[in-house]
């Protein structure tokens, strides 16, 4: 799978991006679903995050089906109007460990940039569909309080990017962000939280790769895969592609209820990530942010979960069961 295995153009992923569906009924009559049995949600639960699914994630949903697990992640459904107590609009503490505008720092060692406010796809338990993005860089110059940071703290050993989804910024700006934190000395580590090779696997160009196998620290991907249907197809080869590149590829999924809280589910995710040679390594349960209550599995489901699937795969196939909680120095394994 060398760099010439691309027939995308270059424009293609922005062109796929451009083209993706933003609206629940188009979603439903692409899938050949009767609207009445969808119930259109209410406007309130897709008020200020509205639908958006590239097209090649949509390729992977089964016709008809409207229990399929890749569209209950993303269609807007009236429960998420309810307010549930419990649910807020920060579950994970972002605000609260915001270093700098657009630096999250909770864990020793590693800081958090969120690189852009755009995703590809709106998953609807987003944990962030809720931040303020506004308050964050822009333009690079915004970056430099951040990065300053960054450059005064010999600890920080590791930055992630994250978003919004990094891998929607163009080759150029990502090009420029990186080096300047490449440049940092004590940087060793350059991870990358995406969900764009799962949903826009057109996004993995040659030109990619060799912008991430160009940097003086260690690149490592992390994506975002919940159920094996969505490492298929283009999804697959894209995978496949970034890991023989040599760039270490691992996966955080996250329980969710009707789309993989079943040990069938759960296993055919692992056995086909670890197909493509990507790790699972998390496995989260639900950040209760405000709307995605009816996505929550119990602890004790999900503990009895991790047990079948640990007596049918590999231990290196199978991920950690952790919570954010915030405030705490690291995930809580749910063992």
């Amino acid at each position: 799978m060398g760099n010439g295995s691309h027939t995308h153009t270059h424009d293609s992923w922005q062109r796929q991006l451009a083209e993706a569906i933003r609206a629940p009924q188009e979603l439903l009559d692409r899938l050949q679903l009767p609207a009445e049995s969808a119930a259109v949600p209410a406007a309130a639960a897709v008020q200020g995050f509205p639908t958006l699914v590239p097209h090649s994630f949509l390729e992977r949903m089964e016709r008809g089906n409207r229990n399929d697990p890749l569209l209950l992640q993303i269609l807007p459904v009236n429960a998420e109007a309810r307010q549930v107590s419990g649910f807020t609009t920060d579950p994970v503490g972002d605000s609260s460990a915001r270093a700098a505008a657009g630096m999250l720092q909770k864990y020793h060692g590693r800081a958090l940039l969120i690189a852009t406010r755009t995703c590809a796809v709106h998953c609807r338990y987003c944990f962030r569909r809720e931040y303020p993005f506004h308050d964050e860089p822009r333009r690079l110059s915004d970056w430099e309080p951040a990065l300053q940071k960054i450059r005064e703290d010999k600890s920080i050993t590791e930055i992630i990017l994250s978003g919004g989804d990094p891998l929607i910024l163009s080759d150029e700006r990502l090009r420029t962000l990186c080096s300047r934190i490449d440049d940092v000395d004590h940087v060793q580590r350059l991870r990358i939280h995406t969900r764009l090779p799962i949903v826009l696997p057109a996004r993995v160009t040659a030109e990619l790769l060799a912008l991430l196998k160009g940097l003086r620290s260690q690149p490592i991907v992390v994506v975002h895969a919940n159920h094996g249907n969505e490492i298929a197809a283009d999804c697959e080869t894209a995978l496949r592609t970034v890991v023989r590149e040599g760039i270490p590829v691992l996966n955080q999924a996250v329980l969710l209820r009707h789309v993989n809280d079943s040990a069938e589910a759960l296993e055919l995710l692992c056995r086909r990530l670890i197909g493509v040679g990507v790790m699972p390594y998390y496995l989260h349960q639900l950040d209760r942010v405000q709307g995605a209550a009816h996505f929550e599995v119990t602890d004790t489901r999900a503990r009895e979960l991790m047990n079948e699937i640990r007596n049918r795969l590999p231990g290196y196939a199978v991920p950690q069961l952790v919570r954010e909680t915030p405030g705490e120095s690291s995930k809580t394994p749910l063992h």
